[in-house]
């Protein structure tokens, strides 16, 4: 843990407040170790936000974001890190090249290089507007569904209500925008007010139901609701789709605790620790 980089160093580097970094790691982009409380990225957890950072400033969604990088590590070999090859959007699509290669990791589909440049050249261009003093920007009614969601997330530290605006337009615009749904639903909660966040989290759900830190997060909302069987049901969902959900055994483990089933509690408390030496 010696070389580990804290929250605020790796937001530094990034070019973010701390908040967003977390909000990156909740939203399941990186899976740093812990030290206590404290999240302890390694080199690989840098680069992996660096790259899905660049991509939702790119305007792909953060849903395929996540997607393209798991798969992509899944699809390297061990000794390969995401460093040595060259990731980027078109299209609204990731596409990874390397000396050998160009592909897309989603779809796991070959390129060829011609063909990449085809897809960038498909994108359209927004239309200009000048502002006061001849900078150009875009009018709001322009912007799309990813650049409000990207709106918000900036909002999120200086103006929380500003920021459930923009991703209640994004939302609008694309009412199938998983990851807006999620981030209402934390905003909420950390407003003091589960009984939204656990509506924000059954929308998400709805639209991808095998998303563990969504079922985490909801079982949070439920278990301040007093609605411990539902919690219950969540926090195993989430540690079934990730067996290794530190944190979703260790709430488990509390929760069945409080409702007195001792002999399960104890299992996923071992499950917990175990996890945690494997750090």
């Amino acid at each position: 843990m010696t070389d580990a980089l804290r929250t605020t160093e790796v937001a530094r580097i990034l070019g973010v407040s701390p908040r967003r970094v977390r909000a990156m790691v909740q939203a399941g982009w990186c899976h740093p170790d812990k030290s206590g409380r404290a999240f302890a990225f390694q080199f690989q957890d840098l680069v992996i936000l660096r790259t899905a950072h660049g991509l939702a400033r790119a305007h792909v969604p953060a849903r395929r974001v996540k997607r393209a990088l798991n798969e992509l590590i899944r699809q390297l070999p061990p000794e390969r890190s995401l460093s040595g090859v060259r990731i980027s959007a078109a299209d609204g699509r990731v596409v990874v090249r390397d000396r050998d290669a160009v592909w897309q990791p989603e779809s796991g589909q070959m390129l060829l290089d011609f063909s990449v440049d085809d897809l960038a050249r498909k994108t359209p261009a927004p239309r200009p507007v000048r502002a006061a003093g001849g900078a150009q920007q875009h009018t709001p009614e322009e912007e799309s569904a990813a650049e409000w969601f990207e709106r918000a997330v900036k909002l999120e530290d200086e103006d929380p209500e500003a920021a459930r605006a923009a991703y209640q337009r994004a939302l609008d615009l694309d009412p199938d925008l998983c990851d807006a749904y999620v981030n209402l639903g934390r905003l909420a909660h950390e407003s003091g007010d589960p009984a939204t966040a656990a509506r924000c989290y059954h929308h998400a759900l709805e639209r991808d139901e095998l998303d563990s830190v969504t079922h985490y997060n909801l079982a949070l909302a439920l278990e301040d609701l007093k609605r411990n069987s539902e919690a219950l049901a969540h926090y195993r969902r989430a540690v079934a789709l990730a067996p290794s959900f530190a944190d979703a055994h260790f709430n488990l483990s509390q929760l069945l605790g409080r409702m007195g089933r001792r002999a399960e509690a104890l299992r996923h408390m071992v499950g917990y620790r175990q996890l945690l030496r494997r750090k």
